[in-house]
């Protein structure tokens, strides 16, 4: 219980902002035991993003309010996938194969691809958010940002990691069949609380199965997109891959949640 308390500190540690206690037998190894508790720091973000969403829209306006959670969210993991989504971009979009991709990943100036990626990202994200009713806003927070990271973890279990040489940071390119079972368990536990509530509401079994179809068919493919892109070019996964893919997926389930939404309120 002992290492296991210390990988999920280092988990924390190395994917947000939050002080954890530091390790001195710090191994990269370590990050693969760590890696099944990924979901889990995604309920925790999830989680500062829904309470900061719900002090501020107590006083200030709806739009506002979506802000302040994503600005929290952001700050508390130090924009981790957002600069793996930048970075993604800008090699995939002005790299024409797999050394000029991963040159121009490496370099730490943000290009026009990557630009673009994270203005419109984060702005369909405001826009998918800000169209929801404010009570799915908390649950959508938790739920996308546990799944995301979960969508993450199957990245690492489907792909082959590409090694990039030189200096990069550590990453965690392992995960054995015990881990990965753990982390479905913690990526799909805020999920599956969506579909009790529902069904302890009195909700039709059509309008649970909506839910489910609405969130992950868009989740799917676009984690099956992204997956068949960087195979295709990289051959594989490298860390800004891991948190394109979360914010990919992240934006997926938004999107997701509000056609379901709009469905459920049109009677259909």
């Amino acid at each position: 219980m002992r290492k296991e308390w210390q990988y999920f500190l280092l988990a924390v540690g190395f994917f947000t902002r939050i002080p954890v206690p530091s390790f001195h037998d710090f191994q990269e190894s370590d990050l693969n035991h760590a890696s099944k508790y990924f979901p889990l720091i995604g309920i925790l973000v999830g989680l500062i993003g829904a309470i900061v969403f719900y002090f501020a829209y107590l006083f200030l306006p709806l739009a506002i309010a979506i802000l302040a959670s994503m600005s929290a969210t952001i700050y508390s993991t130090g924009a981790f996938h957002e600069d793996g989504l930048a970075d993604s971009a800008d090699g995939l979009g002005g790299g024409w194969d797999k050394d000029k991709i991963i040159i121009i990943m490496q370099d730490s100036r943000l290009g026009t691809y990557g630009a673009v990626a994270l203005f419109l990202m984060l702005f369909t994200k405001f826009q998918a958010l800000n169209s929801l009713n404010y009570f799915l806003i908390p649950v959508a927070l938790v739920t996308a940002h546990a799944l995301s990271r979960l969508c993450a973890v199957w990245m690492m279990q489907s792909l082959d990691y590409v090694k990039i040489s030189g200096k990069a940071k550590p990453l965690a390119t392992q995960i054995n069949l015990p881990s990965l079972l753990v982390a479905n368990l913690f990526g799909l536990l805020p999920f599956f609380g969506v579909i009790y509530a529902l069904s302890i509401s009195n909700h039709s079994h059509l309008i649970i199965l909506k839910f489910v179809g609405f969130t992950l068919i868009p989740v799917g493919l676009s984690w099956f997109w992204w997956r068949h892109k960087i195979k295709r070019w990289l051959g594989g996964y490298t860390g800004d891959c891991l948190g394109a893919t979360q914010q990919i997926t992240e934006l997926a389930f938004y999107l997701g949640v509000l056609a379901w939404s709009i469905n459920l309120g049109a009677g259909l």
